[in-house]
């Protein structure tokens, strides 16, 4: 998709920065899930959905090179601790290096968020600057930010777009998507799920 010229240059990030406060001892990115890093599941399914390349913005909490699929750039976040939102700002400053004109931002700790919801976020015609997956009516990720947008997001705090999307709804167009966008933030969480 990145190489049509009729259609915006897309680049993908999946946010994987974070210190896993809430998930006990251990780093939830690489907490065995399903027979796999928790991570890798956000990572692989945006890879598979063939929208875009991309990013996972990492920080010093954990590394997660050996979990990734090859060709993966990880972009670090010295801020991760900070919150989410700088983690956003630092995917929107790799955006702006690379020339693109919108981010298609998932997060991390989504293992049923697929290579589907991926691909319909970054395919949707709405005319909108934000595009945001939906899963049976409710708001979730990946969102698509379009380049328009970039300047408005917060760059800190622990919230990313969810801000500015509640702040002006008449930027944001939602797109049906198979899936589910529930997070692990806790051990129970991850038990529940596996």
């Amino acid at each position: 998709m990145t190489d049509r010229p009729d259609r915006p240059r897309l680049v993908a990030a999946v946010l994987a920065a974070g210190g896993s406060s809430r998930f006990g001892d251990g780093a939830k990115q690489l907490a065995p899930f399903r027979g796999r890093p928790l991570v890798s599941w956000a990572v692989e399914a945006a890879v598979e959905s063939g929208a875009f390349d991309l990013v996972v913005v990492i920080g010093g909490a954990v590394d997660l090179a050996p979990a990734l699929p090859p060709g993966v750039l990880l972009v670090d976040n010295p801020e991760w601790a900070s919150g989410q939102a700088t983690s956003l700002a630092v995917a929107v400053e790799a955006a702006r290096v690379g020339g693109f004109d919108a981010l298609v931002v998932g997060l991390g700790d989504q293992p049923f968020v697929g290579p589907e919801a991926w691909r319909a976020v970054a395919t949707a015609e709405l005319g909108t600057p934000i595009v945001a997956a939906s899963y049976e009516g409710r708001r979730g990720n990946p969102v698509r930010l379009g380049r328009e947008v970039w300047d408005d997001l917060p760059t800190e705090g622990d919230e990313g777009a969810r801000r500015l999307m509640a702040g002006r709804p008449e930027l944001v167009g939602e797109v049906a998507c198979p899936g589910n966008a529930a997070d692990i933030d806790t051990r129970e969480e991850l038990d529940r799920w596996s």
